[in-house]
């Protein structure tokens, strides 16, 4: 049940107009057609139809009514999704168009406990010989529908994949760039060191000099590990100063990295669901057969 308030409706028609009668076990709900003023009779299943196609058979067959809608005796509107089964234990109004139809179905003969079992042993039956007969149709649907939504997927990936890639390569050059700065720094430091020990300056003289090199080197180390609560472990700082440059650069190329994130992880998700789908337990076919197929 949905607890939303129905519209308003301007006749309230006896019970005998809508009747409900048991045949064959299955209840057959009889009601007048506005539009051609004769009674037609709609025998339901109630294990399978829902509220929602009960509806939508009585406007196919009448294609006068523009509103069926079935409310509880308190108001509230019931859902489409509601089995038949549900909808009958209790008292309801039918509206059609702005006529409400007040049903009383009746009440169903007390089972004993042992034919009861039965008879949910019978229903649960009936319910898994419908769930495999329509599973082969239902798996196919699904299928094509994952299968057009790769496609789509796809499609729509193609052009931000060409666009990741040139922004992937450049902002990796520019990231090995400044790794071989920083090489040819380090080996312009060391050799300016050893030309002022051996050629300008004595050791005594620069020894103090390397010492608050080596102890300005661990500060900017540090320095490192309190803006980035990490150590300085060179692929980190690597991977770190390649993600600076590539963010640097989607947002100069109006990259959006957002929906490209949302893309994959959806392209992710149809490919997980249609591997799943394939299953040969799902399918009921052999590995073999399942692979030859894909």
């Amino acid at each position: 049940w949905r607890g939303r308030e129905g519209a308003p409706y301007s006749t309230l028609v006896p019970s005998d107009e809508v009747t409900i009668n048991y045949r064959h076990g299955l209840p057959v709900i009889t009601l007048t057609l506005p539009t051609r003023s004769e009674r037609c009779r709609f025998t339901v299943k109630p294990m399978v139809t829902t509220v929602g196609a009960f509806l939508q058979d009585v406007q196919r067959e009448d294609k006068g009514i523009e509103r069926a809608e079935v409310f509880a005796t308190d108001g509230s509107k019931v859902s489409d999704a509601t089995l038949m089964e549900v909808l009958l234990m209790n008292d309801f109004k039918l509206v059609v168009n702005n006529t409400a139809y007040s049903v009383s179905p009746p009440a169903k003969e007390m089972l004993s406990s042992e034919h009861a079992t039965e008879m949910e042993d019978i229903k649960s039956l009936v319910h898994r010989l419908f769930v495999a007969l329509h599973l082969e149709d239902h798996q196919i649907r699904k299928e094509r529908e994952l299968l057009q939504k790769l496609d789509h997927l796809k499609e729509e990936l193609l052009p931000l994949e060409q666009m990741k890639a040139r922004i992937t390569d450049r902002a990796d050059a520019k990231t090995s760039r400044l790794l071989w700065v920083g090489l040819a720094l380090m080996s312009t430091q060391g050799g300016a060191l050893a030309w002022l020990t051996w050629w300008v300056y004595s050791w005594d003289i620069m020894e103090p000099v390397t010492y608050f090199i080596t102890y300005g080197s661990a500060m900017a180390f540090y320095a490192y590990f309190v803006l980035t609560k990490q150590d300085y472990i060179y692929p980190d700082a690597k991977d770190r100063q390649f993600l600076h440059y590539f963010y640097q650069k989607c947002k100069k190329q109006h990259f959006n990295v957002e929906r490209y994130n949302k893309l994959k992880e959806d392209l992710a998700e149809a490919e997980e669901s249609l591997r799943r789908l394939r299953q040969p337990l799902h399918l009921r076919l052999p590995i073999q057969e399942i692979n030859d197929k894909d």
